[in-house]
């Protein structure tokens, strides 16, 4: 039904800034909630941001709350993760996750997803 693409990970200092994008193709997803989650190697995947489609619901985890920022452009079917100040720690996969409107309580959860992106690697040096 609908298919995302993650792109903008890459290689950044520490303190340094990144935005992610996710776009969406297939059957629209702007009555779908969207979420960033994030998995480093050896640990499993955990919940980074989430935002309803209207946007008047947005969730971070608390180690990214006040660096991180996510948001959407509806009209452009693209959801961002803006990084800011990275630490070594956030090195991962980010993955970019969509699916019909959630309960807070669902929101953080892995499992509450139904379509997930590829991933892109932001990998940060000290």
């Amino acid at each position: 039904q609908v298919q995302l693409v993650e792109s903008g990970g890459g290689l950044v200092q520490a303190g340094g800034s990144l935005r992610l994008s996710c776009a969406a193709s297939g059957r629209t997803f702007s009555s779908y909630v969207m979420a960033w989650f994030r998995q480093a190697p050896g640990k499993e995947r955990e919940f980074a941001a989430a935002i309803s489609w209207s946007g008047g619901r947005i969730y971070y985890a608390d180690s990214v709350k006040g660096r991180f920022t996510i948001s959407r452009d509806n009209a452009k079917n693209t959801v961002y993760l803006q990084m800011n100040s990275v630490k070594p720690e956030d090195t991962a996969v980010y993955y970019c996750a969509a699916d019909r409107q959630l309960s807070p309580q669902a929101m953080n959860t892995v499992r509450s997803y139904a379509y997930w992106g590829q991933g892109t690697q932001v990998t940060v040096d000290s």
